[in-house]
């Protein structure tokens, strides 16, 4: 079996580098990175902070003018015959952009950016809100309904923006499930792995990688996704409906928590992050381009935005009108970067570890382990210490977990942009679930497969790079879209305010 990983190891060892090459890119290259201030700027930034300006500015700060609008809908119970509601659909979205990124990428990003990534990482998260909010419209605008579900999202979109080419969905619809695929085996593997963790608190008997209790534990994830997934989308809604608030509030407390208890660190915390997004030093410096580069790389692999990867949830909502759904996307790129991601770095900044004596011993440890080191740090008392752990690894899971489901079942909607047959959609669930047991054999074996789970950096930015100019060609419907919004004059929305015609909506207000 280990020949098989190694084998697997070495076939994608041209991924790390690739994907390295894509996201720094053209800083890679000498004659760029000499210009003053823009040679620290990557094409991936310039696009995707760029973009996120120039629709914030073009819809009129709507991150902000409708942030309180979106929070209404949210509130407002509503019955769905058809699809999801949009609260359910901003809770099955969040299980997807809730991932261990929240604590493995935020410590990763101040670990080698330092505190100063933690800002521009919010900043990043401020206008990917106002991206997030143009595809989501883009993807109920385009949305299409199939029995008592909507599907729709980037292939929809892509295809209909694009010229209508089959061709076109098609590549988009593969691009999104190659890049979950290959991001699934990490997530099932994180699962597996917390769940070991947990009981070696509880039980403080350490469990061996190859042990019985790994087959059962993998067993038992992957039965019950299966009986989550073959359940459709609205089985599973009613799954991220209890566990993302559960996963959310029980994080919440626990950094509060941490916080209450070191009240005196945080004036540290604050200067530590604006002195370090801000010094001469890290723009005469040379660190800049990192600092930054961290900050939004991070940022967008935590909250999405500008992906197009969470699209396919928008669609699914019954909504009445599609910037509702956007305002709901918005608000869930908030709610990832600005509060999850912002207590892990609460947590990582106030704890600082790599500034102390131990700091040699610091930069040998993996992310998770480092975040671990920041708790013990801020918990003290070895008791609180050891409930801590446990309740921050049960979150660890959950968000895995949640991003697994997330990941098979967004496949299935873009699947839908290639054939609708019940044949097929269950051919794509039953690769994921077979891809996701992969991960957890790699748990078992204790065998690692970096460079495969480096893919899904390399799937990031891949889709950025089709994802944005797909946005600028749908931007103008998304403009006319949002004016008839604000106008809020009891009109329906149809394919005359675009000026396009809506088989979903022409045919939602004749009825």
């Amino acid at each position: 079996m280990e020949a098989i990983f190694a084998a697997i190891n070495g076939i994608f060892s041209f991924i790390g580098p690739l994907s390295d090459f894509l996201w720094d890119f053209p800083t890679n290259m000498k004659w760029y990175a000499s210009i003053p201030i823009l040679g620290n700027f990557s094409l991936a930034i310039i696009l995707l902070m760029g973009s996120g300006i120039y629709f914030s500015l073009r819809l009129g700060f709507v991150q902000i003018t409708e942030f309180k609008r979106g929070l209404l809908t949210m509130a407002h119970k509503k019955h769905t015959e058809i699809g999801i509601s949009p609260l359910a659909a901003f809770f099955l979205s969040s299980a997807m952009r809730v991932g261990p990124g929240n604590i493995i990428g935020v410590t990763g990003a101040i670990s080698v950016g330092g505190p100063g990534a933690l800002f521009w990482m919010w900043l990043s998260a401020f206008f990917g809100m106002a991206v997030a909010y143009v595809e989501s419209v883009l993807a109920q605008i385009f949305k299409e309904r199939k029995d008592d579900e909507y599907v729709g999202g980037l292939p929809f979109y892509g295809r209909r923006l694009l010229g209508n080419k089959v061709w076109i969905g098609c590549f988009l619809s593969v691009l999104y499930i190659l890049y979950a695929m290959c991001c699934l085996p990490a997530q099932a593997f994180n699962v597996v792995s917390s769940v070991g963790v947990m009981t070696t608190i509880v039980t403080g008997a350490e469990i061996a990688a190859g042990s019985s209790f790994y087959y059962v534990v993998g067993a038992i994830v992957i039965v019950i996704s299966a009986i989550i997934t073959f359940g459709g989308i609205r089985k599973l809604t009613k799954i991220t409906d209890k566990m993302v608030p559960v996963m959310a509030v029980v994080y919440l407390v626990i950094v509060l928590v941490l916080a209450l208890l070191n009240l005196d660190r945080l004036p540290y915390f604050f200067s530590a992050v604006f002195g370090g997004a801000f010094t001469q030093e890290a723009f005469f410096g040379g660190t800049f381009g990192t600092i930054l580069s961290q900050g939004v790389k991070r940022g967008l692999m935590s909250n999405e935005a500008g992906q197009g990867t969470i699209t396919m949830p928008a669609a699914a909502a019954d909504a009445d009108h599609p910037c509702e759904q956007g305002d709901i996307s918005a608000i869930g790129v908030f709610l990832d970067t600005i509060v999850i991601c912002t207590l892990t770095g609460f947590v990582v900044v106030m704890a600082h570890c790599w500034t102390g004596a131990d700091g040699a011993a610091w930069g040998k440890l993996d992310k998770l382990p480092k975040f671990i080191a920041s708790v013990a740090e801020l918990t003290g008392g070895q008791g609180l210490h050891q409930a801590v752990t446990f309740l921050v690894t049960f979150c660890f899971c959950l968000f895995a977990y949640t991003c697994l489901l997330g990941m098979i079942s967004f496949s299935e909607i873009a699947a839908n942009r290639i054939s609708r047959s019940s044949s097929f959609i269950n051919m794509i669930r039953v690769i994921g679930l077979f891809v996701a047991a992969f991960g957890i054999m790699c748990n078992i074996a204790g065998y690692e497969l970096g460079n495969l789970w480096a893919f899904s950096d390399l799937g990031n930015i891949m889709i950025v790079y089709f994802n944005i100019p797909i946005l600028y060609c749908g931007a103008k419907l998304v403009f006319k879209a949002h004016e008839h919004y604000a106008k809020n004059d009891g009109t329906p929305f149809t394919g005359e305010v675009v000026g396009i015609p809506l088989e979903y909506w022409d045919n939602k207000a004749k009825k």
